[in-house]
C-alpha cells in the first residue's frame, strides 16, 4: 500500500529535489569563481539543506546525536555504514561546522547537476572502483588536505551501500591511508539508520514515513592507537549503532 501511495507523491518530491540541483549548479559557479572557497562551501550546505526539506514532502525526519562531543579544530576522518545518497546529504548538512569531504566513485563526478560540480570542486575525491592502485594516490591527496586544511574526510568502508541495512564487512585499506597521512587526525564512527528505507523500492517511489539517525560515537585520535585496534574499535562503534545488526 505503501507503495501505491508513494508515486504521486514521488512524483513532487522528485521535481522540488531536482529543482534544488538545477537552481544550485549555477549558484555554486558563482559563489567559487566569484568568492572563493568559503562561499563555495556555504552554497553546497544550504543546496543540501533545500534537500532534506524536500524529504519532509516524503514524511522524513532527522535525528542526529553526539555532534557536540567531535573535537573542532583538528582534522577529522568519520567512518559510517552506508545505505543511500541520504546519507551524504545529511551529512553535509548536519556536520557542516567540520567541512566534510568524501571518498565517492568516479562515475559521480559528471552528469549530475551540483552534485558533480561539488565533488570535482569542493574538496572530494574521486575513485575508480575498478583499478584500488588509482585510489591510493587520490585517498593520500585528500589525508594531506585535510591535515593541512583541519577539515574532515568521510569514507565508507563498505564500498558500496546496504541495501537492507545490515552493514557489510569493513574494507580497511582507505582509512589506513587516511590514518598515515593525517597523522593528528580524530577518528569518529558514525552510525546511520533506516535511511535504506527512503529507496526500499529502487530510486523510484521513494519510501515514506522514514525517521533516520545519525549518531557520532566517541572520538579516537590516530596517534592513540595502532592501526589494527583503531580499526576493530572504529568497526565495532559503528556497528554496535546499526539496529539491522543489533538484531542478527
Amino acid at each position: 500500500m505503501q507503495k501505491i501511495i508513494s508515486y504521486p507523491i514521488s512524483v513532487i518530491y522528485y521535481l522540488c529535489f531536482g529543482l534544488c540541483l538545477a537552481v544550485f549548479h549555477p549558484i555554486q559557479w558563482i559563489c567559487l569563481n566569484l568568492f572563493g572557497y568559503q562561499a563555495h562551501k556555504k552554497s553546497v550546505d544550504y543546496l543540501n539543506f533545500f534537500l532534506l526539506k524536500c524529504t519532509n514532502l516524503v514524511g522524513t525526519t532527522y535525528t542526529v546525536k553526539g555532534v557536540e562531543t567531535i573535537p573542532t579544530g583538528v582534522p577529522i576522518i568519520f567512518v559510517a555504514n552506508h545505505q543511500s545518497m541520504y546519507d551524504i546529504v545529511a551529512m553535509i548538512w548536519y556536520f557542516r561546522r567540520f567541512h566534510c569531504k568524501f571518498v565517492s566513485k568516479k562515475e559521480l563526478g559528471s552528469g549530475i547537476p551540483s552534485v558533480s560540480f561539488n565533488l570535482r570542486h569542493g574538496g572530494s575525491v574521486l575513485i575508480d572502483r575498478k583499478d584500488p592502485k588509482q585510489a591510493i594516490p587520490v585517498i593520500k591527496g585528500l589525508s594531506e588536505y585535510i591535515e593541512k586544511n583541519t577539515r574532515s574526510a568521510v569514507i565508507f568502508p563498505e564500498g558500496t551501500r546496504s541495501k537492507t541495512g545490515k552493514p557489510k564487512e569493513f574494507a580497511q585499506s582507505g582509512l589506513k591511508i587516511l590514518c598515515k597521512y593525517a597523522p593528528s587526525a580524530y577518528v569518529v564512527p558514525v552510525s546511520i539508520n533506516n535511511s535504506w528505507k527512503m529507496v526500499r523500492f529502487g530510486m523510484f517511489p521513494v519510501g515514506l514515513g522514514n525517521h533516520l539517525t545519525f549518531t557520532a560515537h566517541k572520538a579516537m585520535a590516530v596517534k592513540d592507537y595502532d592501526f589494527a585496534e583503531l580499526m576493530q574499535l572504529t568497526e565495532e562503534a559503528v556497528k554496535e549503532g546499526i539496529n539491522e545488526y543489533k538484531q542478527v
